[in-house]
């Protein structure tokens, strides 16, 4: 409608400055004689915009001049930017609708916070293409919100963060990171950060506690995370120590190793019912402890070295409990 395109012209002049016809009409999608007739609209209705003529020109606005969007928050207004900023904003047809809602957003905001509120976004992602696992998610255990907000303060504020962090089969402790991003992906949540200069990936559901620290966090200015999440799932994917692992599992606890696995791939059932899967693990012990927690409904096909480590285990407890 006429009347969007015209508050988008003018959001773009004063988040922009000077800008050509030409670069209007490519941004409004609309032809430059458009862009022209649009400019005397305003101009008619009392709003400050003129020409600038040569070879460097374009059109402006009176310094000073601002529009007003009232009733949001600063946190409701980052929440509406990181949400139009996803990769399916053109699905429905609804890319520049969400583009000027955008520019809308970023006006209303104080004038300080304009800058910060861009490095936010971009410090947020949410519904990447790619994924670190190749399973269908199992929905994050419910965590209380206040960690989970000193880990954003954090992150936006470029401040260093002490996370309470339990692993896969292994205890909670404390970590000092470099908070570089937040990505949500699938129903799942990552923090992004670096810890003594190495790459990090953190699931927010298994952070027990966070602390924001006063000193800045050791980590670019600008990023693009989208990059960063790409090159991260591409390293956990095809890299590191993984190991594959033929398996037989009681079809009543598949969704409990599908849970704590990287990736399944189904092969078959056996007569009894069973499914037998190809289940990749992040490493032996993570192979080890997914499989131990499954007790006898599953049992690990090879390889031989964690047939014995299962045995090995089991061993230990019949002693411990046998008679006398």
């Amino acid at each position: 409608m006429r009347a969007d395109r015209l508050v988008s012209l003018v959001l773009l002049l004063r988040q922009r400055g000077r800008l050509t016809a030409a670069t209007l009409a490519r941004e409004l999608e609309v032809s430059t004689r458009t862009v022209l007739r649009d400019v005397e609209a305003l101009s008619a209705a009392g709003v400050p915009v003129y020409a600038e003529r040569g070879r460097h020109g374009g059109f402006a606005l009176l310094p000073g001049f601002r529009t007003e969007l009232t009733g949001l928050s600063h946190d409701e207004a980052l929440a509406l930017l990181v949400a139009g900023g996803g990769h399916g904003e053109l699905e429905f047809g609804l890319g520049p609708a969400l583009a000027s809602a955008r520019r809308k957003v970023v006006d209303a905001l104080p004038e300080g916070s304009r800058a910060v509120a861009g490095d936010a976004v971009r410090r947020l992602l949410v519904d990447p293409p790619v994924d670190l696992v190749a399973h269908r998610p199992v929905p994050e255990d419910v965590r209380p919100r206040a960690p989970l907000a000193e880990v954003r303060r954090a992150v936006l504020a470029g401040h260093r963060l002490r996370i309470h962090y339990a692993p896969p089969g292994q205890d909670p402790r404390w970590r000092t990171v470099d908070p570089i991003g937040l990505v949500t992906v699938r129903e799942r949540s990552y923090l992004l950060a670096t810890r003594d200069g190495a790459d990090r990936t953190y699931r927010l559901s298994r952070v027990q506690a966070a602390e924001e620290l006063p000193e800045p966090a050791r980590r670019p200015d600008r990023v693009d995370l989208d990059e960063v999440w790409r090159e991260r799932c591409a390293r956990f994917r095809f890299g590191g120590d993984q190991v594959t692992v033929p398996a037989r599992v009681h079809p009543g606890r598949q969704e409990d190793l599908v849970g704590t696995a990287l990736a399944v791939r189904a092969t078959g059932s056996d007569a009894d019912g069973w499914l037998r899967l190809e289940v990749t693990f992040q490493d032996r012990r993570h192979a080890e402890w997914a499989l131990w927690r499954l007790t006898t409904d599953a049992e690990a096909l090879g390889p031989a070295w964690l047939r014995t480590a299962l045995h090995d285990r089991a061993a230990v407890i019949a002693t411990r409990y046998g008679a006398g």
